[in-house]
């Protein structure tokens, strides 16, 4: 046989094959089968984070009521006697209108009164009404048409526990419950609802928020002024436009201790401007002594919060204080930050006594309004209270560590850290060499101090 005659047979085989694969292919791709498939893996794709959405909220659902099944049955004979009890004061179990999700309006159960009167909401997370994190189940009357940002928080379910919760009893929410909501918005998961769930934990133990506190107090002997943060940022901005000068002083409860050592200093804050509470420590010092703090008002929160006032109403600043370069670090966060605010001038805390005069020279030829010191307590607040006439501001503040966090030499704790009152654990973590003695040794003293102020004397300030 020719070759040729060879080769035709084999090249129809190879034609009918490649035909048969064409044929095939089409199949694949065209039958009524490959067709369904491609719908679905379209549809799969197209609406993936959808269905993971749903999946999270499943698990969440889940999650809710089992727990919730096992605190009702855990806390029934509490339940049992808050109920008995709430009857005999003439009360019982009532329903207060609640928004839900998607604004839909539900009756929240809950006690008449008492600490724990909302623990009949377990029955609203069993029912769907509500989740164990969320936003504040609100009432109808609360929100109006205005508040569009704040409708957001209907997307889900409501909250027996939320930030703003947390945040009050830890005396550090600034800005408003709206801000908080969104905040969670932003950022809610299911690992993140887990965590707040935790720090909830802690916060139960701190008390309530106090907003109806007297505005001035006496604490271990001290004269604190008993302002929130944005009360605390209007009497600073009032001072700047005074025509009489101001010293403001922050007490935490290495302060309290210092004070007890330095009668000079305890002078200085018995007629300081301004003593403002700072810290979770005096926060319990202040449970224990019955003379409540509306909120942690301290120098590290409050400064971006001022500097922001200070943009829009034109005030000026003096930074003076910490090692060589870090003044002009926090110069430039606040530049970034705050553009329009005008830091008057700056200097570092390293200079000699025979350079002082210099100094508060330099600071009024400024024509700073707000000067703020980082000296480290009490060297601050004597310095300011000797030198404050010179500087010609109208208002001084010691403000301790404040230029470290802002210069970014050191980090700032987490704010779930803050949210459970551990940034004293965060801080010697960072530096435990120095800190060890002050949070250790100093928090040990200054808790044994309120103690014995409280049940050996029996004073309560």
């Amino acid at each position: 046989m020719l070759p040729n005659e060879t080769r035709k047979p084999e090249q129809a085989a190879r034609a009918q094959a490649g035909k048969q694969q064409i044929i095939e292919q089409f199949d694949r791709r065209f039958s009524p089968a490959a067709i369904r498939r491609r719908r679905l893996n379209r549809l799969l794709q197209g609406n993936l984070w959808l269905i993971w959405i749903q999946l999270l909220t499943g698990a969440k659902r889940v999650l809710d009521l089992l727990i919730a099944f096992t605190l009702l049955i855990g806390l029934l004979p509490l339940l049992l006697v808050l109920f008995i009890a709430a009857r005999l004061r003439g009360g019982g179990v009532r329903r207060l209108p609640r928004l839900g999700r998607w604004g839909c309006v539900f009756g929240e159960y809950s006690f008449t009164s008492g600490p724990l009167r909302r623990l009949p909401a377990i029955l609203n997370i069993l029912s769907g009404d509500m989740s164990l994190i969320g936003p504040r189940a609100v009432s109808p009357d609360q929100m109006n048409a205005v508040d569009r940002a704040a409708w957001r928080r209907f997307d889900i379910r409501p909250g027996l526990i939320c930030l703003w919760w947390i945040r009050k009893r830890a005396n550090i929410a600034y800005g408003s419950e709206f801000e908080s909501d969104a905040e969670y918005m932003d950022t809610h998961s299911f690992w993140g609802d887990i965590a707040i769930g935790l720090r909830a934990i802690p916060a139960a133990f701190y008390g309530e928020g106090v907003a109806l506190a007297p505005d001035r107090i006496r604490l271990m002997g001290i004269p604190v002024d008993n302002l929130t943060m944005d009360e605390a940022i209007t009497e600073i901005m009032r001072c700047a436009r005074s025509a009489t000068q101001t010293q403001l002083c922050f007490v935490n409860a290495d302060c309290v201790n210092i004070a007890y050592r330095d009668a000079d200093y305890r002078e200085l804050l018995t007629h300081a401007g301004f003593v403002l509470a700072d810290g979770i420590g005096v926060k319990l010092a202040g449970r224990i002594l019955n003379c409540n703090i509306r909120q942690n008002v301290n120098g590290t929160d409050l400064f971006p919060l001022l500097c922001g006032v200070m943009e829009k109403e034109g005030v000026g600043l003096f930074l003076l204080g910490g090692k060589p370069g870090v003044p002009d670090d926090v110069a430039k966060w606040i530049a970034r930050s705050y553009p329009n605010l005008r830091v008057r001038g700056l200097r570092h805390g390293y200079f000699t006594e025979a350079e002082t005069e210099a100094v508060t020279r330099q600071i009024r030829d400024s024509g700073a309004e707000i000067l703020l010191v980082a000296f480290g307590v009490p060297k601050q607040e004597k310095w300011i209270r000797e030198h404050l006439p010179a500087t010609g501001v109208k208002i001084a503040m010691g403000v301790g560590g404040l230029f470290d966090f802002y210069s970014g030499r050191i980090e700032r704790a987490p704010a779930w850290v803050r949210e459970i009152g551990m940034e004293w654990f965060f801080r010697f973590v960072q530096e435990p060499r120095r800190m060890w003695r002050r949070y250790f040794v100093g928090n040990f003293v200054f808790l044994c101090r309120v103690l014995g102020r409280r049940f050996l004397t029996g004073e309560m300030q």
